[in-house]
């Protein structure tokens, strides 16, 4: 049965600042037949592939500072919009939205676009299910480079993250663009309103409103709902994937204003990944630490020696 969605109109996407990249679309995704996903796939075939998975509320707008490093260095730099965000497809019915829903999505896309010797680069969502696809694959993954994200097991939420999904739970027509400012004061008007540019009105906001109930991670004093539950198994296996089995190079960099998944989270994600480096500290950043991704982009290659 075809899932209805809503498609953000292309002029939305006209005149961004910092964004010239060429869209792309897939549509015949394995059990996502119909849905439009969207992403941007820059620079040679034959180098490491950057694969850029976003987090909410955001899009590939996002990777919009480092995808150049990368394909000025040789290499390819694809990013995903995942469903109901960016360009990709927006289903209508917020039921729809379910973590496998979206890790299901990035595995069949990565298989569809047979991704190999691949760099993961994620960050907030991107990690919480990119971390869990080199699992399913080992033999696709080379390297990763993630910023602010954790995978969750089910523990107890702190006062940050509570605070967020009670805040996104009274707000259901999220101002994208007034979030996105307030977290990142280093953003212009222009490139606040391009993070909101997918969201005509609240209809297209599915994903942005159930991404929060998805965290795999508890109320003080409460069980998990089941919506947050779905994703503990998936990301307490992915933890021992990271911290036996992970085979490949690492760099870590961490936006230091973060409140939610700052030092504290990441220095606890860093002692599960198996021989990750010391993390590069990026005192000014905040959460979308990808906002001062030249340098970040640029410190990862010199690790990895991709220069």
């Amino acid at each position: 049965m075809a899932i209805a969605a809503l498609r953000t109109p292309e002029d939305r996407f006209e005149n961004l600042p910092g964004w010239d990249f060429n869209p792309n679309y897939i549509d015949d995704l394995p059990g996502y037949e119909g849905l439009r996903m969207h992403y941007v796939d820059e620079g040679p075939a034959d180098g490491v592939t950057f694969l850029c998975i976003h987090g909410e509320p955001s899009w590939s707008y996002l990777f919009r500072k480092m995808m150049p490093v990368f394909t000025a260095a040789g290499h390819r730099a694809v990013a995903v919009d995942m469903f109901g965000f960016g360009r990709s497809d927006k289903p209508s019915d917020d039921e729809v939205y379910t973590y496998h829903f979206h890790r299901n999505a990035l595995l069949a896309f990565v298989e569809k676009m047979d991704l190999k010797n691949v760099c993961l680069v994620v960050q907030d969502w991107g990690g919480l299910l990119g971390l869990t696809l080199p699992m399913a694959a080992p033999d696709r993954y080379s390297r990763l480079i993630v910023m602010n994200t954790g995978l969750p097991g089910g523990e107890e939420a702190g006062e940050g993250f509570s605070a967020w999904r009670a805040f996104n739970r009274a707000n259901p027509d999220l101002d994208v663009a007034g979030l996105m400012q307030r977290a990142t004061p280093i953003l212009s008007d222009d490139e606040a309103a391009a993070y909101a540019a997918p969201y005509p009105d609240q209809s297209y906001k599915g994903g942005v409103r159930r991404f929060p109930e998805l965290v795999m991670m508890k109320e003080q004093g409460k069980d998990l709902t089941p919506l947050s539950a779905e994703g503990v198994e998936t990301s307490l296996a992915a933890r021992k994937f990271w911290s036996e089995d992970w085979a490949g190079e690492s760099f870590m960099a961490i936006g230091m204003q973060d409140p939610v998944l700052g030092p504290p989270a990441m220095h606890f994600l860093r002692s599960i990944i198996k021989d990750c480096p010391e993390p590069l500290e990026v005192a000014e950043a905040g959460h979308f630490v990808q906002e001062w991704g030249g340098p970040i982009a640029e410190a990862a290659l010199e690790q990895f020696g991709l220069k």
